[in-house]
């Protein structure tokens, strides 16, 4: 399993989540599925959780009924790079295409200011991407890198959530920051018009927009921060969860109400481990948490079958 990284994408769907991460898995270089585990009796019935690799950059999945829904406050940036790929263009168009097929474009693909050629889309299964080919001279970044746009009461927050998400994170750093010039209107001239930041090994990209979207940051895509011990779990949760009722099974809200799931290595390997005897040990060790307990967890999967 390679949840390596200290922060994994978590996608929320009502029942597919293994026919998607096949399909993005064929749109995407250096991809695949790695593990598919059946959770069974949760609150939403029996859910497939599948772990996943697209470009590099490991994802998790999970099918647990109709509850949320994916809006474009989180998409997924991804960086075709011509001046170290001749065939960028190529790939880029060959993914649009890929994922426009069922979908609706957000934004055409077409030349942009900021890019030569650039386009929005949501996918078949409401996801969100942006696919942009990156200009000479370009910073190299990840081919994947998620993109979260803030909007309404958090419109403004996009600088304060970087510089926030980094203090919590080891090993983080700042990138590119933009911003809203003068005349930008509804946007406010010193907003962030776009950043990048790579929390741990992860990269982020960013922005505020002040137009009336209707929509904001929900369950439907959070992010795993793993803690490899109890310790690291405390601190995280200690930082990022700031509304009480949204915590469970070690998920949480931060002050931006971005989703996160706390979560630990173990669990990962223990969910992964396709032994149904200890993925359903695990699974109802964790249902009636909050913040995760490592040794709650390991207990249960030592525990006799009775």
């Amino acid at each position: 399993m390679t949840l390596a990284k200290p922060i994994t994408p978590h996608l929320w769907f009502a029942t597919q989540a293994r026919e998607a991460a096949a399909f993005y898995c064929s749109v995407f270089p250096d991809s695949k599925i790695e593990s598919v585990a059946r959770l069974r009796d949760t609150p939403s019935g029996d859910c497939d959780l599948v772990a996943f690799v697209l470009g590099g950059q490991p994802f998790m999945a999970i099918s647990a009924g109709p509850v949320f829904r994916f809006n474009p406050s989180v998409s997924f940036l991804v960086s075709f790079d011509a001046s170290r790929d001749s065939r960028a263009r190529e790939k880029l168009d060959a993914a649009w295409a890929a994922l426009i097929d069922g979908g609706q474009a957000l934004m055409l693909l077409d030349a942009y200011p900021f890019s030569p050629h650039y386009g929005w889309v949501q996918d078949r299964n409401g996801l969100s991407w942006q696919l942009i080919l990156s200009e000479a001279g370009a910073a190299p970044r990840p081919l994947i890198m998620p993109f979260l746009m803030f909007t309404g009461a958090v419109c403004g927050k996009a600088e304060e959530a970087g510089a926030f998400y980094r203090s919590v994170f080891d090993g983080s750093c700042a990138g590119q920051l933009v911003r809203y010039p003068d005349g930008a209107a509804p946007d406010r001239a010193g907003t962030v018009m776009f950043s990048d930041f790579r929390l741990g090994e992860t990269w982020f990209a960013a922005m505020d927009s002040a137009h009336p979207h209707g929509f904001g940051f929900n369950e439907a895509v959070s992010f795993m921060a793993i803690g490899h011990d109890q310790a690291g779990i405390d601190r995280h949760w200690a930082r990022l969860s700031a509304v009480p009722e949204a915590e469970q099974c070690g998920w949480c809200k931060d002050r931006y109400g971005v989703s996160w799931q706390v979560t630990a290595a173990v669990l990962g390997e223990l969910l992964a481990s396709g032994d149904p005897v200890v993925v359903e040990r695990v699974t109802r060790a964790v249902l009636p948490m909050h913040k995760l307990d490592v040794a709650r967890i390991e207990a249960a999967v030592r525990a006799d079958a009775t």
